[in-house]
């Protein structure tokens, strides 16, 4: 089999290696002889060529489905067993075996699955000629290009229908079951047998119960050495036994059985080997294996090897035939480790059905062991003539010898002259044919049973002068006695009897002759006498007389000797009957009785000369045309053969009757004389009923025969007169031609037969296409005059579900591709003067085009008529463009709607799906390229030159032809960007000279990107390229520089997020697709606010994007105020329409809100910053922070988790720190993440009033853009008694673009400030969140008595305990020592407001102690007592040192207030007084545990406590619940 290695090369090219022969390298094409690798591709190949492409193409397509998987699995499997079958079909052509009937059948095969693949796959379809070669375009004319996708989309679909209707499964059992026959393939691996000499091999399948062999043997001949004699067989000892069906399925058992016989001496044991006699076949062994669950399917694994037990004879006359029942019968073996490995499988089909379909298993080089009998079913062609010889026995005299003979039996085949045919036997499949054949010796036997079988295969007219011819010697195991035995006997058989038949199947009792062995070698002296003891009877019957046969000088010896034949042959017949019918030309008289009795013949005999017996019966009937003599005996003939292949013994024939009729029936008159007998049996029913009832059983394949004779005969009818109009055509067209497009005019405008008109003008069409028919350029124009516009107006006024649609299209197309440059000119000058026509064909023509490119009436995949289709399109464009230029620009005569078509029919060309060569595979877009070049850039450029030639007219197309310029300068070709871009400028520069401004132009753009980009178009380049293009024009305008470089910046920024939008919008990250959302939405409000109030349409849309994501993430509260958003737009929108709502509604619907916030109660989210450092993040969020507010009780730990499982591939950073700048230019993906602290900006409404502590609280975490992060810094040396003295304080402020909550759930950081507090500072601010802390604490008791008193005990514990004492003593000793106050005199204000926060802490104890001791059980009195007790001294302690303070009394004035003498003598402005992580290091316990910081610290308790006091707090604007305010969103 032919050898090809597939090489890659550069660029991606492949180079095939092969071994093909030196004539097809002569003929084939060498790309470049330069190059070190080349493809090189026959040219009498160019199928192979396009498999391979193919190949490449459905492979990649398998790619893509195994990665999607799912539920794309069943087609994965499809398009696998697609590619293996197109793999193993160019194998088979490369292979340059096959005939050149069956390379064509293989070739139809290969196109037909290429095409049904394709599509399956939805790629493109591939018109062929009737040879199944690819159609050129160039040369073919568009009626014959339209109809040949029209036939292969028929085909192809006819095909799939076929395919669902039948629902083939593919697996291995439905293959077995839908072939009537299989084959067993064998591979032998091992011979591990101690033999010692050359040994024969022979492995065939057998039937214990009947105790025969039912296949021809497989024959390996084993050398001394212990390998295979042949040695390129290595490796290789591979063979399939064929032709088996379902009745051996029935068999009870089938053993796979390998002989081993010995060549070499008569003796093993006798070492002395030149005295001895070699070359003897002496019996080995055998062994023996079940094979029926193999052959029946029940197991199948052919990777597995076997190992078969060996089982050596008993003795030198131990038969293998006897040996072969004992192993069978014997349930072990005591094979001592000897035996054969092999391997099995179960392969359905016939040999030329394996061979195609198993090509890596079955080739040319594997032997073929047939079945010794026919298959079930025998194909017409399928030729076979051989005749199975079984030497069955003996029984042999042992004469003037002391013991019996060591009979050696030698057969050859010898024809009527005496001369000895040569290679005609055969001893097994993988052998060569051989002269003669010797027997087995079986050592002093008499009576010896072979049972050896071999394959007599005879040239069909040498078989009847040709007979059998067996010997008979003594061997001696000595080679000088084996030297003078001579042949001491003879038998001998006929193969043709002497009625013509074949020798009959079964045993033959031959009878053995002697004589001297010159005579026994002459045959004239033996082939007169009889040959079988039966011949010898019945000739002594016929003489009377058994002595009257004369020997001459043979005798007739007492020795017996059986044989048996099997005749296996398509041509032989051993019935008289059937060989008269198919040998009856040589005796005519009898053809009558030879029909008659052929409908007495065993059906069986019939069938396997199928198509041998109809070949004789139709020739006979065309023989004797002009008689009807035999018609009626022919029919019945053929009635009753048909009648035997429906009967349902022999019903799996149906396929060769079909095949038959198809392929090999050629009577092509057959169809007169069928009919007339069947009419005559109808005609007289009543006088042939059981003639005619036979008939009506047979009618379906009568007719199949009248049917195909009919057809054959039509094709057999001379094509002249296609050849007689042609000829006719030169001379009468222009006579006929007026007249035929007058009558289609006519009918066309009256739609009135269009099918006919179709197809008539599609034949002129053709007809006038054709390079043999001399001029046409004159008929082409009177088409063009008469019925061009008419097939326009038939075309426009059909509907796109008409069967007719495409052929008018196509003869429209085959008249415009028909028509040169004089017939454009022409056909505009026909209008004459009438102004108004011209116009209304272009309006016509232009509205058409649009219409039949926007919606194609051709399907997708035929791409090669599209593509005719726009090159015939384009150059008629082009023409009518010229017409344009030349009659329609000038201020008298200007058309605007007729330009305005053609810019919106061009624009639609350029755009339309099939001329998008970047959406294509490589190899599609090379080969339109190189048809057609890039038609986009072609008409691009004529758009461009149109526009400019429009001068002073171009303000009327502004803004209306805005976007479709736009659409076509996003279409991704470079040269036609940079030559289309220009456009935008020239339309500015125009309305800016009309109006002062671009306003118009500017909306038009903004508004139609949004919808251009997110439908697919636009990318990076096109950005660059816009950016680049119209600054350098504007920056060289005197008046455009300016606004236009600011309208360029707009767009590139909305360009920008437009293309992250639409690259992330499928993301599964929804977080990632709400960002991109809210990008696109803010920047559409800040346009809608300052270009155009139109504009708010796509701000709406992304707001209802955004609102859907935020509800498919429970994200309610997000949602809300992107509706809330959207309300706003509305109102500003439409608010000198609004009326004034009444105010009170309003406010109790505010209160409500504000009764919800006292009453329920609210989780306080967690606030978190996130950094993206690394250029490996999206562009919206590389290199950004931002600020998240986290979900309920959402823990640092889970939402780090969250944000790492959005990017699996991103590294944690470990600090909080500012990355460097070498990290943010990394390719990598960095996350910084930490908690922060939201500042509160209480609403100034709020501000110097009561408030309730819910509500403060809700302000806390809510309306706010500033959030602190702070972290200690130790400067100096550490005091180990106190380290509070030098514990200062980095606090790091992030200010966001909005507030937060809001229409997300995180808003990038604007602003980042840094500042230290000192070491006093953090003392401050600890005392007065302790303060605080503490007055909340009791204002929550004064307002609800049930409150539990535990966390008070802690809190008022943690500050009187003396171990603490008041938190301060560590204050004392830092800042209040004679020697810090010298060294930091500019801090003695601040000490004294730390000294009065000290101070003002005693009254607020002693309300919590009182409070304490009023509500305190006595189980906790003990605790409470000594509470008071530790409150007395540290309140003698501080009263001495730091003043006595006093509140007033505890009455409901105080009570959700504050003392402002208290706030104003101490409180800080918060801009001065953030809270700090360290500060609250003393503070007890209600709050939560606090949670390690990044860099060790707790960021959770910075959301603890705030102060309530509100007149220091700046002023805010109005709060989102004031509903006639503005939003807390402020883009």
């Amino acid at each position: 089999m032919q050898q090809v290695i597939f090489t890659a090369g550069e660029g991606g090219g492949v180079r095939l290696y092969s071994n093909i022969s030196l004539f097809h390298l002569a003929m084939s094409v060498p790309l470049s002889p330069l190059r070190p690798k080349e493809t090189v591709i026959p040219t009498e190949q160019p199928l192979v060529h396009e498999v391979t492409t193919t190949l490449r193409e459905w492979a990649s397509i398998w790619r893509d489905l195994y990665v999607v998987s799912g539920d794309k699995r069943e087609m994965f499997n499809t398009v696998r067993d697609m590619i293996y079958d197109l793999i193993e079909w160019r194998s088979q052509i490369l292979s340059g075996t096959l005939p050149q009937d069956e390379l064509s059948e293989l070739k139809q095969k290969v196109t037909s699955k290429i095409d049904y693949g394709n599509k399956v796959l939805d790629l493109d379809l591939v018109v062929r000629d009737k040879v199944g070669n690819i159609l050129d375009p160039d040369l073919t004319s568009t009626i014959s290009l339209f109809q040949a996708h029209e036939t292969a989309s028929r085909q192809i679909e006819e095909r799939i229908q076929e395919e669902k209707k039948q629902n083939l499964d593919l697996s291995r059992r439905a293959k077995f079951d839908s072939t009537p026959s299989f084959a067993l393939f064998v591979t032998l691996k091992n011979v591990v047998c101690k033999i010692g000499e050359d040994a024969e091999v022979l492995m065939s399948l057998y039937d214990p119960s009947e105790s025969k062999f039912i296949s021809e043997n497989y024959l390996v001949r084993w050398s001394s050495s212990g390998l295979v004699k042949d040695i390129d067989q290595l490796h290789n000892l591979r063979a399939v036994f064929t032709d088996l069906g379902s009745e051996d399925l029935k068999r009870e058992k089938i053993s796979f059985v390998c002989q081993i016989v010995r060549v070499g001496r008569m003796e093993l044991r006798d070492n002395n080997t030149k005295k001895l006699t070699s070359g003897l076949r002496r019996p080995f062994g055998v062994a023996v294996m079940d094979v029926t669950d193999i052959v029946t399917g029940k197991m199948d694994d052919e990777d597995k090897q076997h190992f078969i037990p060996f089982q050596p004879v008993a003795g030198e006359s131990d038969f293998l035939q006897s040996v072969i029942n004992k192993v069978i019968a014997a349930k072990e073996v005591n094979h001592k480790g000897q035996g054969l490995w092999v391997t099995l499988k179960l392969l359905p089909g016939d040999i030329h059905q394996i061979r195609k379909d198993f090509p890596h298993l079955v080739d040319r080089s594997t032997a073929v062991a047939r079945k010794m009998g026919f298959p079930e079913i025998i194909m017409p062609g399928d030729v076979r003539n051989d005749i199975y010889v079984t030497l069955v026995q003996g029984d042999f005299d042992k004469g003037n010898k002391t013991t019996p003979k060591n009979v050696e039996v030698t057969m050859s085949v010898y024809d009527e002259d005496g001369k000895r045919l040569e290679n005609v036997i055969f001893p097994g499949a993988g052998d060569e044919g051989i002269t003669e054949y010797k027997s087995v010796i079986y050592y002093q036997v008499k009576q010896p049973r072979w049972f050896e079988t071999i394959k007599v295969a005879i040239p069909i007219e040498d078989v009847n002068r040709s007979h059998l011819r067996f010997t008979f010697k003594h061997r001696s195991s000595q080679d000088y006695k084996d030297k003078s035995e001579k042949i001491f006997a003879l038998s001998f058989v006929k193969l043709m009897r002497y009625n013509g038949t074949t020798l009959r199947d079964g045993e033959h009792d031959l009878i053995v002759y002697k004589a001297e062995m010159k005579k026994l070698e002459d045959l004239s002296l033996y082939l007169n006498l009889s040959a079988t003891k039966l011949e010898l009877e019945e000739r002594a019957h016929f003489t009377s007389s058994k002595t009257s046969q004369s020997l001459g000088s043979c005798s007739i010896s007492k020795d017996s000797f059986q044989i048996s034949t099997l005749v296996c042959s398509t041509k032989l017949t051993q019935n008289v009957d059937l060989l008269g019918l198919l040998k009856w030309r040589s005796n005519t008289s009898l053809l009558q009785q030879n029909l008659r009795h052929l409908m007495k013949v065993d059906g069986g005999e019939v069938v396997k000369f199928l198509q041998d017996t109809l070949d004789a019966l139709f020739n006979i009937m065309m023989e004797n045309s002009d008689s009807d003599t035999f018609d009626t005996l022919v029919f019945d003939a053929l009635v009753f053969i048909i009648g035997l292949i429906a009967d349902r013994k022999f019903q799996h024939f149906n396929p060769v009757l079909e095949t038959y009729i198809r392929k090999h029936f050629s009577a092509t008159l057959a169809y007169t004389k069928l009919t007339k007998v069947l009419k005559n049996y109808v005609d007289h029913a009543e006088k042939l009923t059981d003639q005619l009832l036979k008939a009506m059983k047979a009618l379906e394949y009568i007719f199949k025969f009248i049917v195909r004779s009919r057809v054959l005969f039509n094709q057999y009818v001379p094509l002249l007169l296609s050849d007689v109009s042609v000829a006719l055509c030169a001379d009468c067209r222009e006579v006929l031609l007026p007249l035929m497009t007058d009558q289609l005019k006519f009918h066309l405008e009256q739609q009135e037969e269009l099918e006919a008109c179709c197809q008539l003008l599609s034949n002129i069409l053709e007809v006038l296409y054709r390079s043999d028919v001399g001029p046409t350029q004159w008929h082409v124009q009177i088409i063009m005059e008469k019925l061009l516009r008419t097939v326009n107006r038939t075309v426009i006024s059909m509907g796109r579900d008409s069967s007719l649609i495409g052929s008018f299209v196509a003869s429209m197309t085959a008249t415009l591709r028909q028509m040169d440059d004089y017939h454009y000119t022409h056909l505009i000058n026909t209008f004459g003067k009438m102004r108004t026509d011209v116009v209304d064909f272009l309006m016509e023509t232009f509205i058409m085009f649009k219409d039949l490119i926007g919606k194609n009436v051709y399907p997708a995949d035929w791409v090669i008529m599209n593509m005719m289709q726009n090159k015939v399109f384009l150059r008629a464009i082009n023409q009518y463009a010229a017409v344009l230029n030349k009659k329609f620009l000038d201020q008298t005569n200007f058309e605007l709607q007729l330009w305005n078509n053609y810019f919106h029919l061009a624009v639609a060309f350029l755009t339309q799906e099939s001329l998008q060569l970047e959406n294509f595979s490589s190899d599609k877009r090379a080969k339109i390229f190189h048809k057609y070049q890039d038609m986009r850039r072609q008409i691009g450029f004529e758009i461009r030159d149109m526009w400019y030639n429009l001068g002073p007219h171009k303000i009327k197309f502004i803004p209306e032809m805005v976007g479709p310029i736009l659409e076509m300068t996003l279409v991704p070709e470079t040269e036609l960007r940079k030559a289309t871009i220009p456009i935008f400028f020239d339309m500015m520069q125009c309305e800016f000279h009309f109006t002062r401004s671009f306003q118009r132009f500017e909306n038009e753009i903004i508004t139609k990107l949004d919808h251009e980009v997110e439908g697919g178009r636009g990318d990076e380049q096109y950005k660059t390229l816009f950016q680049k293009i119209l600054l350098e024009h504007c920056r060289k305008h005197k008046y455009l520089a300016k606004s236009g470089e600011t309208f360029v910046s707009l767009v590139v920024r909305l360009l920008e997020r437009l293309l992250d939008y639409r690259t992330i919008m499928h993301d599964e990250n929804k977080e990632n697709r709400m960002s991109c959302t809210v990008n696109v939405a803010l920047l559409y409000k800040c346009v809608c606010v300052c270009v155009c109030v139109c504009v708010c349409v796509c701000v709406f849309r992304y707001l209802y994007k955004l609102c859907d994501l935020h509800k498919e993430c429970d994200n309610y509260t997000e949602a809300a105020y992107t509706l809330l958003l959207h309300a706003k737009l509305l109102k500003h929108l439409s608010s000198p329409f609004l009326c004034p709502f009444s105010s009170l509604p309003l406010q109790r619907k505010q209160a409500q809100f504000y009764e919800s916030i006292v009453k329920v109660i609210r989780p306080k989210p967690d606030y978190f910053a996130v950094g993206y450092y690394g250029l490996g993040f999206p562009s919206f969020l590389r290199n950004k922070m931002f600020i998240y507010r986290g979900k309920e009780y959402e823990r640092r730990e889970d939402f780090e988790a969250r944000l790492l499982t959005q990017f699996p591939n991103a590294e944690k950073m470990k600090t909080t720190s500012a990355p460097s700048e070498d990290l943010r230019l990394s390719s990598g993906q960095y996350i910084q993440c930490f908690t922060v602290k939201p500042m509160l900006e209480l609403p100034p409404k709020f501000q110097n009033k009561p408030v309730s502590e819910q509500i403060v609280s809700f302000y806390t975490t809510n309306e706010v853009n500033k959030f602190q992060y702070s972290r200690p810094v130790r400067k100096g040396e550490k005091d180990p008694d106190n380290e509070f003295a030098n514990m200062w304080i980095e606090r790091t402020t992030y200010v966001t673009a909005y507030k937060l909550p809001g229409i997300l759930r995180w808003f990038e950081v604007v602003s980042v400030s840094t500042e230290e507090i000192s070491p006093l500072e953090n003392a401050i601010e600890t005392m007065q969140l302790t303060n605080e802390k503490i007055n909340n604490m009791v204002q929550r008791h004064l307002n609800d008595p049930n409150l539990p008193i535990n966390p008070l005990s802690m809190l008022l514990n943690g500050i009187v305990d003396p171990a603490v004492m008041g938190g301060f003593a560590n204050y004392e000793k830092a800042f209040f020592t004679e020697r810090y106050i010298q060294e930091h005199p500019e801090d003695q204000e601040k000490i004294d407001k730390l000294k009065d926060l000290i101070a003002w802490q005693i009254p607020y104890l002693a309300d919590g102690v009182r409070i304490h001791g009023e509500k305190v059980t006595e189980a906790l009195r003990p605790f409470h007592d000594r509470l008071e007790a530790c409150f007395r001294q540290l309140k003698e302690k501080v009263e001495k040192q730091y003043g006595v303070k006093t509140l007033p009394p505890l009455t409901d004035e105080r009570r959700g207030s504050r003392p402002r003498s208290m706030v104003r003598s101490f409180t800080m402005p918060s801009s001065q007084r953030p809270l700090s992580i360290a500060s609250v290091t003393s503070m007890s316990s209600d709050t939560s545990p606090s949670r390690p910081g990044s860099d060790g610290y707790s960021a959770r308790t910075h959301t603890h406590t705030h102060t309530h006091t509100l007149s220091h707090l700046p002023r805010h604007s109005i709060s989102p619940l004031d509903h006639t305010g503005s939003s807390h969103i402020r883009p």
